[in-house]
C-alpha cells in the first residue's frame, strides 16, 4: 500500500468521535453565548481553515451540517457515504493493537466517551452511544480482540506514571527475539 506499517496505534484522550463542545469555557453568560456563536459558525469554510479544533467539532443536533462543512473529522472517519476511503479501512484495520484510553474525570472532551468512539446519537445529547459502524475497520479490530477500551482516572491527559508503564509502555517496547532465532 505504499505507507510503512503500523503496528500499535495508543491514544490518550483522542477525539475520535467528536466532542461536542467548546472546551474550558464554563457555564457563565459570556460563556453560553460564545458557544451559541462558534457552534452556528463552526462549520463555515473560515472557521474550517483557521481554528483546527474546528475540525472535531460535531454537533449531536446539525449531523447534515457536519457532514457537509466538518473538514476533517467526517472524512477520517468515512462518514461521507460517497466518499469513503477503502485504504483508511484496510490501513486502519491492520493494525496488530489498538489501544484507546479514556479520562474518568475528563472535563475537556464532551463527551469524554469519545476516546472510545462513542457518542450521542443524531439529533440528541441525551445518552452516549458506543461505535456501530465499520467504516474504518474499528468492529473488525474490536472483534479480533485487538482493541483495549481502558480507563483511567484523572482529568484530561493526566495519566498517572503507574498507568502509563502499565497500559502504554507495553505497546512501545518490541520483543526481544529469542536467543534461539540469534543464529
Amino acid at each position: 500500500m505504499g505507507a510503512p506499517p503500523v503496528k500499535n496505534l495508543i491514544t490518550l484522550a483522542g477525539i475520535h468521535a467528536g466532542i461536542a463542545s467548546i472546551p474550558f469555557c464554563g457555564s457563565t453568560i459570556i460563556c453560553i453565548l460564545l458557544d451559541d456563536l462558534i457552534k452556528s459558525e463552526i462549520y463555515s469554510t473560515y472557521v474550517q481553515e483557521h481554528l483546527a479544533p474546528s475540525g472535531y467539532i460535531k454537533i449531536p443536533t446539525d449531523i447534515p451540517a457536519y457532514l457537509k462543512g466538518c473538514s476533517f473529522l467526517p472524512k477520517v472517519n468515512n462518514e461521507i457515504k460517497n466518499t469513503r476511503n477503502s485504504t483508511y479501512k484496510e490501513r486502519f484495520a491492520s493494525l496488530e493493537n489498538l489501544v484507546l484510553i479514556m479520562f474518568e474525570q475528563d472535563t475537556v472532551l464532551v463527551p469524554k466517551e469519545t476516546s472510545w468512539f462513542g457518542y450521542y446519537p443524531d439529533g440528541s445529547y441525551d445518552t452516549i452511544l458506543p461505535y456501530t459502524e465499520d467504516w474504518i475497520g474499528l468492529k473488525t479490530l474490536d472483534e479480533a480482540g485487538k482493541v483495549k477500551f481502558i480507563n483511567v482516572s484523572g482529568g484530561h491527559l493526566d495519566i498517572s506514571q503507574t498507568d502509563m508503564k502499565k497500559y502504554v509502555l507495553p505497546y512501545l517496547v518490541e520483543q526481544a527475539p529469542s536467543l534461539e532465532s540469534a543464529d
